[in-house]
């Protein structure tokens, strides 16, 4: 039985962390393409409202999309980095308070899966284990929830980002290019209110929060942004 519980018990924790870690991307490509609707909405719709020609609604789209998605992504590339690095220094630090004091690692290590339901001397066979096997790991593991050498991807998280927003923003992009006059406005505001009802319970069911609220959120930001920005632009033609 216990030998059974020793390599299950990692394992499974991993799977956990990794299944998480993927639906986070998920929810982030999610956020991102809503960001994407939203922020191009609002400057197509403020272009609008300020009586602007058909290239002038799609050269601001254009660059709204292209301007959001490049401060996504270089905003997500720097945040992640900078966990990166403080998951490095965490393993840095960890090696050292091994080194140091072993014995102390290896009893909190046993503390740790105690905690976590297993008996005070199956803890200490469990701990004891991987201590021998990989105390690094085990150590980081029980301590931070940090996989050695598992380093999330600032790239990957700025790809993310970026592309997730230029997928949100074509659609109110696309709806003020071809929608004709004078149902531009109407129309736009019609494809992103569908389009953020998707995004919205999409989020709310990874987030496992109630979907209407999530929905009605959703769309009271999203019109709220749109309407306040055609006012803006018919107030200052």
């Amino acid at each position: 039985m216990s030998n059974y519980l020793l390599h299950s018990i990692v394992p499974r924790e991993i799977k956990k962390l990794r299944l998480s870690e993927r639906l986070n991307v998920v929810r982030a490509g999610v956020l991102g393409a809503n960001d994407g609707i939203i922020s191009v909405a609002g400057i197509v719709t403020g272009v609008a409202g300020a009586q602007q020609s058909q290239m002038t609604l799609f050269i601001s789209g254009l660059a709204g999309m292209f301007a959001g998605a490049l401060s996504m992504g270089g905003g997500e590339y720097v945040s992640v980095s900078t966990q990166r690095d403080t998951q490095r220094n965490m393993v840095k630090l960890q090696e050292e308070m091994i080194a140091a004091n072993p014995n102390r690692e290896e009893n909190a290590l046993a503390s740790y899966y105690e905690n976590k339901g297993l008996g005070l001397d199956l803890s200490r066979q469990v701990s004891s284990s991987l201590m021998e096997q990989d105390p690094l790991a085990a150590t980081l593991k029980s301590k931070f929830n940090i996989e050695f050498k598992d380093y999330f991807s600032p790239w990957q998280a700025a790809f993310s980002s970026f592309f997730s927003f230029i997928i949100g923003s074509l659609l109110p992009l696309m709806a003020i290019t071809f929608i004709p006059y004078p149902y531009k406005v109407s129309g736009t505001m019609f494809s992103v209110i569908i389009a953020l009802t998707f995004t919205g319970y999409i989020s709310s069911r990874l987030g496992k929060s109630n979907v209407i609220k999530g929905i009605l959120r959703n769309l009271l930001v999203g019109l709220g942004t749109m309407i306040v920005t055609y006012l803006i632009g018919t107030l200052l033609t």
